[in-house]
């Protein structure tokens, strides 16, 4: 599988690095997602090891900023899997500097109109398709060969739609030239959605939320950009599958510590028949 990395010598004009999700898309097979929430460089090596397409460092909720994201891309490197990066917010400089430290894509939160995904894209392109600065400090090293118009082919904008307003527009966001995806946040997509009367979480299962997540995935459909969803369960990502998103993530290395760290807890009361010496505090 092709990745993040140069092809031959670089040529003007000539597109020198490849994304694998558009390969992966273009045979038409779903991407699956691994979410990167822990600011440490091992555990997104951990995360990297285990087969995942791609791997998103989550900016936004995630207890990390960029001086940990940096080198949890460089941990990542050696995987050859296609590196994501998810912003705080739609603002020029976070989002530049994530791409010159070697991010192939960006998702980016609470995108609620045409105009909003249309500055987002800018921030991603160099003129004359948009308006990023050029100094790919550590992507240049990470690519030999970067040049301008590769990066404006291959790296990815994807959009989060997770707002009522951004739900009233969707045809309009999923049309943006030089838009490549949209991503659903279902927990912020619900709470915005029901004006907060329906509790968060994941996997909805309320026929207005299905509705929702269909109509979103088939305008991605019909503008020909792809649609990823963020899922709580493997059975539910492939829910996701058959309604036509074509990325799918399902939750992300803090909830598989806790999980993985609780069923073997829980495991060891049963067979001992032991009880936890204090209190159990509960994982978001």
């Amino acid at each position: 599988m092709i990745s993040w990395e140069c092809i031959g010598q670089q040529t003007p004009g000539e597109n020198n690095m490849k994304n694998a999700l558009k390969e992966i898309w273009d045979r038409g097979d779903p991407v699956l997602n691994g979410w990167c929430s822990i600011g440490s460089p091992f555990a997104a090596e951990i995360m990297a090891a285990q087969g995942f397409d791609s791997l998103t460092i989550d900016g936004q909720h995630g207890v990390l900023g960029y001086s940990e994201a940096l080198p949890m891309l460089q941990a990542m490197r050696a995987s050859r899997k296609t590196l994501l990066a998810r912003v705080p917010w739609r603002e020029p400089g976070v989002i530049m500097k994530y791409l010159d430290a070697g991010a192939m894509g960006i998702i980016c939160p609470m995108i609620n109109s045409r105009e909003e995904a249309a500055e987002f894209v800018s921030f991603l392109r160099y003129p004359p398709k948009g308006q990023r600065s050029f100094g790919p400090t550590r992507a240049a090293f990470a690519c030999p060969g970067y040049s301008i118009e590769s990066a404006n082919a291959e790296i990815l904008a994807i959009a989060m739609i997770e707002t009522a307003d951004g739900v009233r527009n969707l045809k309009e966001i999923a049309a943006t030239p030089g838009l490549d995806g949209l991503y659903v946040g279902p927990i912020d997509l619900t709470l915005g959605v029901s004006g907060g009367r329906l509790p968060p979480g994941f996997d909805r299962e309320e026929p207005e939320m299905i509705d929702v997540q269909k109509r979103i995935a088939e305008a991605a459909r019909n503008a020909g950009i792809h649609a990823a969803l963020h899922c709580g369960s493997h059975d539910y990502a492939m829910r996701g599958i058959e309604w036509g998103y074509d990325m799918v993530t399902v939750l992300g290395d803090v909830r598989y510590l806790a999980s993985a760290a609780s069923a073997s807890v829980d495991a060891f009361r049963r067979l001992s028949g032991t009880a936890a010496s204090g209190g159990d505090l509960g994982a978001y």
